[in-house]
């Protein structure tokens, strides 16, 4: 029976994954975070061990648990381009400083460190799929601070696969554009506050209109949250340690869309729904600049495929939600939620 600590538990990886593991595992899962309003009643499960606390403060409860559990996965990261232009120090911070000691007791207590890498440490690279083994990592120049995530993950997992050459049992994986319910409050109306597809959902249930950065074109593989679960459960058994030492981009390169066709797609689903159909009637596509709604550090990545030929073999996993049923489970999450996000407008 595994002892999984997941520090960030309430996040949006966190309580999808805490979810699947009590329903689908024996495993325990020990997880700390600041807050609890997404993990519900997993809070009273018999194997959710939850400790209200912050990484940066709780510094010894953590390295009690690193030593106690079999595999850790420090989840608590700033990921919203907003910040990385706007406080890219307070990311450099949380995202690698606050995770370095966590990583370290890793090493010291021979712990499997399941870390969360990024699809954005790829930067800009023109490779038509990006491949883990193989493509390079390309950031912008130093006066455009949307990089920092990028290199500070970059950073990070270059030290880790350091502590791997020295006997650190590792697996890095890379998200690319994981969506679904939970992902970031849709009850949060400001520009650049949070992920996409969340930011066009609060703007459609409001009736607000939707800015197209650059005009939209550019492309994310859009991933459902529940296929990129099951990888991550798979790289927790690490059956006959085949994800020991690995790096995995969990993606679905099938879910290929512009950011243009993001907004339509979603516009045309909330129409079938009653919930939605009268605010979506009165949203408008707009184009603005990327320096006018993030600011002048800003640059952004045209296209961003993951290769997942060894994460599909290795692990046996293959993702299969479509965008459009990724979407209407979305849609379905928040139907409860509609009288909320629209009181926002007052």
């Amino acid at each position: 029976m595994k002892k999984v600590l997941i520090l960030g538990v309430n996040g949006f990886i966190g309580h999808h994954l805490s979810k699947r593991i009590l329903e689908t595992t024996d495993w325990e899962v020990y997880g700390m975070d600041m807050q609890t309003e997404r993990l519900g009643d997993l809070l009273n499960h018999p194997r959710m061990h939850f400790f209200e606390g912050d990484i940066t403060i709780n510094k010894e409860w953590v390295e009690y648990h690193v030593k106690k559990c079999d595999v850790i996965l420090p989840l608590v990261a700033i990921a919203t381009p907003s910040t990385y232009v706007k406080q890219p120090l307070r990311v450099f911070e949380l995202d690698f400083e606050a995770n370095l000691p966590i990583v370290r007791s890793a090493a010291k207590y021979g712990k499997h460190l399941v870390f969360p890498s990024t699809s954005e440490v790829y930067g800009m690279c023109h490779d038509e799929e990006f491949d883990p083994e193989n493509s390079e990592l390309i950031c912008g120049p130093i006066n455009k601070p949307r990089w920092i995530y990028s290199c500070a993950k970059q950073l990070m997992d270059r030290v880790i696969w350091g502590y791997g050459m020295e006997g650190l049992n590792f697996t890095l994986f890379r998200p690319f554009n994981w969506i679904g319910a939970g992902l970031d409050s849709i009850h949060t109306p400001k520009e650049g506050s949070s992920r996409v597809v969340t930011q066009f959902f609060g703007h459609i249930v409001r009736g607000e209109n939707i800015s197209l950065v650059d005009g939209g074109a550019q492309k994310r593989a859009f991933t459902y949250i529940d296929d990129g679960i099951d990888a991550l459960v798979r790289i927790i058994a690490n059956k006959d340690g085949v994800a020991s030492g690995k790096i995995y981009n969990i993606g679905n390169p099938s879910n290929n869309h512009s950011i243009r066709e993001l907004a339509h797609m979603m516009l045309e689903l909330a129409a079938e729904y009653p919930e939605y159909a009268e605010s979506a009637k009165k949203v408008q596509l707009t184009e603005t600049t990327s320096s006018a709604y993030y600011g002048g550090g800003y640059q952004d990545v045209q296209n961003r495929v993951p290769k997942i030929t060894n994460t599909c073999e290795e692990l046996g996993w293959t993702p299969t939600t479509t965008m459009a049923d990724s979407m209407r489970h979305i849609f379905d999450a928040y139907r409860s939620q509609v009288a909320q996000a629209r009181a926002l407008m007052d």
